[in-house]
């Protein structure tokens, strides 16, 4: 007597021969991307790319010393702007300007985004408005910083300020507009209310959005320092960058565009490390 075939025993088998080699392959692929020191020799590879582009390019003569210097030279003249004791004081004082330029515009974009994201009377009254303003181009604030606050710091400040205040401002309040309303019910049944569910409830319900918020901001305010420092500025990162285009000094412009973008990917990771705790812990 044949005995019938039982069908448990091949299809698990080929269930596990058709799970098995994949995942772990994609697993695989995945751990390595998710490792740290990976994610950066991996992050240099267009750098360095470019850098090699860029040496091959000034020594094969396709662009005159004036056009476009060679790596080496734009070394040397940051050797020579910290033998001068410049160049630390030029990258201190950008650094500083855009990291309380830039809280300060986050810290007021996070209160009227809250404010107009969870009430329609603010919505109505203020959204207009404040979309209007943000299409005002930077540069156009200058003159008139110049004329209120004169040429000083507070001019300055408040020029990157407004740069950081808008993607702040933009993220968070359309990010409450969509915040679980079982949630916030939830909140409400516990007795919170007011500015005790909008720490406790609200808010950490969308920290992602919150952080998107403050990492474009922190973008912005870099972009908002060069314009910054042209209000009569004689220190900075924006200063060296019109001084050396002014003196014909391409290699120190070169050097200004390379440690503008260096030093805004470090603040950057920085904020990066930060939201990621931020996640762990209250989203």
């Amino acid at each position: 007597m044949n005995l019938p075939a039982t069908p448990e025993a091949p299809a698990a088998g080929t269930a596990e021969a058709a799970a098995g080699a994949p995942p772990e392959a994609g697993a695989s692929a995945s751990g390595v991307l998710g490792t740290g020191w990976a994610r950066v020799l991996l992050g240099l590879i267009i750098p360095a790319a470019v850098l090699a582009a860029w040496q091959l390019s000034t020594a094969a003569g396709l662009f005159s010393v004036v056009q476009l210097p060679p790596p080496a030279m734009v070394f040397e003249a940051a050797v020579d702007l910290v033998q001068r004791n410049q160049l630390g004081q030029h990258v201190a004082i950008s650094t500083q300007r855009v990291l309380i330029g830039f809280a300060g515009g986050a810290a007021l974009g996070l209160a009227l985004g809250a404010l107009v994201g969870l009430s329609r009377l603010a919505d109505v009254l203020l959204a207009p408005t404040i979309g209007a303003l943000r299409a005002v181009p930077s540069l156009a604030w200058v003159p008139l910083l110049i004329l209120w606050m004169k040429i000083g710091e507070d001019s300055k400040i408040t020029l990157i300020m407004i740069g950081a205040f808008f993607p702040v401002f933009t993220t968070v309040s359309l990010a409450l507009r969509h915040v679980d309303k079982n949630l916030v019910e939830a909140g409400r049944a516990f007795g919170l209310k007011g500015l005790k569910l909008l720490t406790t409830v609200q808010l950490p319900a969308v920290v992602p959005s919150v952080f998107s918020g403050l990492r474009l901001a922190l973008a912005q305010a870099w972009l908002f320092l060069v314009a910054a420092e042209l209000i009569a500025s004689s220190m900075g990162l924006g200063f060296l960058l019109t001084d050396s285009q002014n003196n014909g000094r391409t290699d120190r412009l070169l050097l200004a565009i390379v440690l503008l973008a260096v030093i805004g990917k470090t603040t950057d990771a920085v904020l990066g490390i930060a939201e990621k705790w931020a996640v762990k812990r209250w989203a």
